[in-house]
């Protein structure tokens, strides 16, 4: 297993990424305060560069990289291979980008934009490895892993970090949306040390509910396939690095029904203005469903990403 990164790795990976990335900026909404009984901040990544959280460890991961580096590979959903395909154009690099035959038009459509190479698979995380590393194979690139490296996990923590030193006040809990883990564990590493009073609590989708398994059960559990959900940016299992931080800061994690994932993405549009992906509205999901308490807390919620196919909104079916 790879070890976590150390909270001062998440610090040097700030510095490090600080220049190529927006600090983004925080939301609130008294409408949504008055209806949950919190006080709630949103971080908003879906502003970020390539359009989600994801650049923060890509581009962390890839300026780590040594010099004599000729390319870099990943496999992603989406958002991760978009961010990898623009931190590799930031060093000027090759990027071989393996994506599911089932990943949004509009992600696949980000990756070539910033100049990447999409190769396909069958939707699994098996088929994605085993293309992942016939890729690196070929062409001697780095491989740039979507959440199961520490320089990917010490970048996405930078997230919560802002969160945290922008917030107006101290926060109660902070909520997280859970795939394969890396921005739980980030922001847990980085909370523990920022804000080691904060409740962090991660969210994922009731048909994608490997986390909640394994949390309970103290046991890795695999992602049960194929995997039916709207989120289709958390439909990865978690790695033994990202579940050990899991086990080890986490509150709670928790699970959300289809319907209330796509009521809470039209929420945020409605109430925030913003454009979010259904991944995204996981954390308020799990508020207006009521499962977790927030009534009187100052609750952070780090919205992940805007990478949204408008062809095919969920409520316009």
């Amino acid at each position: 297993m790879k070890p976590p990164p150390l909270i001062g790795d998440i610090e040097g990976a700030h510095a490090r990424i600080r220049p190529h990335i927006h600090r983004t900026p925080l939301m609130t909404s008294r409408s949504l305060d008055r209806e949950t009984g919190a006080s709630l901040v949103f971080k908003c990544e879906n502003l970020q560069k390539t359009g989600s959280f994801k650049a923060r460890g890509a581009t962390n991961a890839v300026l780590a990289l040594p010099a004599d580096t000729t390319a870099v590979a990943t496999h992603s959903s989406g958002n991760h291979a978009a961010a990898v395909a623009h931190a590799a154009a930031l060093r000027g690099l090759p990027a071989h980008v393996v994506m599911p035959e089932t990943a949004p038009a509009a992600k696949k459509a980000a990756v070539e934009t910033y100049g990447g190479t999409i190769t396909c698979c069958p939707p699994t995380l098996a088929a994605r490895e085993e293309a992942a590393a016939r890729v690196v194979a070929e062409t001697g690139a780095a491989l740039i892993p979507p959440f199961d490296d520490p320089q990917v996990v010490a970048g996405q923590g930078t997230a919560a970090i802002e969160l945290i030193a922008d917030a107006p006040h101290p926060l109660d809990m902070i909520l997280v949306p859970v795939g394969g883990g890396g921005l739980l564990a980030g922001t847990l590493l980085a909370a523990s040390a920022h804000a080691p009073r904060a409740a962090v609590i991660g969210v994922e989708p009731e048909a994608a509910d490997d986390a909640a398994r394994g949390f309970r059960s103290r046991t890795l559990q695999p992602q049960v396939v194929p995997v039916a959900t709207i989120a289709d940016g958390v439909t990865t299992a978690m790695s033994p690095m990202t579940f050990e931080v899991m086990c080890w800061l986490a509150r709670d994690i928790v699970t959300v029904s289809e319907t209330a994932i796509i009521a809470a993405m039209r929420r945020i549009w409605e109430r925030l203005k913003i454009i979010v992906e259904p991944s995204c509205a996981l954390p308020l999901a799990a508020i207006l469903e009521r499962k977790v308490d927030v009534a009187g807390l100052r609750v952070g919620i780090i919205l992940t990403g805007g990478n949204v196919d408008l062809d095919r909104l969920p409520w316009s079916r």
